[in-house]
């Protein structure tokens, strides 16, 4: 049983401060009758609750996927640039927050949740969750420095980095993730293209493990998390649901 404040506040209908002025205006029913009390009692799975005669359907936590974009940064709240909520348009935005960040700069998969306990085994450095990005790089790797990126690299942080997976690009994911990208192909000038699993997530981690070998990433793309994968369908800037079946993959 939830109070009738935090269910409204819960589904976006306003904060609990305003959700009282509502009340007050007789503009919400539970089960037909109008209710004006906002410590009332609301069984979110058997209980109709409706405001300004909307049906409102309760939902404790809720998943997103987001293909982010260049140019906004992967937070809530910030007084210079675009954050990732809100590309949310029409959601119920109050308590969600992204699940880790990506770069202002890098772009892809981002989920954005209010489930701080499934937030917490994606990013906990015990969990090794893996994060599967592609790197548009400036100067391509030997194959004694490829070797030395998966057995782990000292990039200035207490401990060297763990072993990370990478391999060269095809040319269809070259070419499909640079078609769908913000950031204008003409001002991409690379020289190879790579794979890259990483099991933790260090700050500018691919940038510096790649500036260790003086090789400088000129676009960068999330692809996956866990068993998430980016909906290829998703154009930067887009968002959809997760389905039944993506947030249970990410749960188990």
């Amino acid at each position: 049983m939830l109070r009738l404040d935090k269910f409204l506040a819960d589904v976006g209908v306003g904060t609990r401060s305003e959700v009282k002025k509502l009340l007050k205006q007789g503009l919400v029913t539970i089960n037909g009758q109008t209710v004006r009390d906002s410590s009332t009692k609301v069984n979110p799975e058997t209980d109709k609750v409706t405001f300004k005669g909307q049906e409102l359907l309760y939902q404790e936590f809720r998943y997103y996927m987001l293909n982010k974009p260049a140019g906004c940064v992967s937070a809530t709240k910030d007084g210079l640039s675009q954050t990732v909520i809100e590309f949310l348009k029409g959601e119920p935005t109050r308590d969600l927050f992204p699940v880790g960040r990506l770069d202002k700069d890098t772009e892809g998969l981002l989920l954005i949740t209010n489930d701080g306990m499934l937030a917490h085994n994606l990013l906990s450095p015990k969990k090794h969750v893996d994060k599967t990005y592609i790197a548009y790089v400036n100067k391509p790797l030997d194959d004694e420095q490829l070797g030395l990126f998966k057995t782990g690299l000292d990039i200035g942080d207490e401990t060297p980095t763990l072993p990370a997976e990478i391999d060269e690009a095809s040319e269809q994911d070259i070419t499909k993730n640079l078609e769908k990208a913000s950031i204008s192909k003409d001002i991409i000038s690379y020289s190879a293209v790579y794979n890259v699993v990483l099991k933790e997530g260090r700050y500018h981690q691919i940038k510096r493990m790649f500036e260790h070998f003086n090789s400088t990433v000129v676009y960068l793309k999330r692809l996956s998390m866990g068993n998430l994968k980016l909906d290829s369908q998703l154009l930067p800037g887009s968002y959809r649901p997760l389905t039944l079946e993506e947030i249970s993959s990410l749960k188990n």
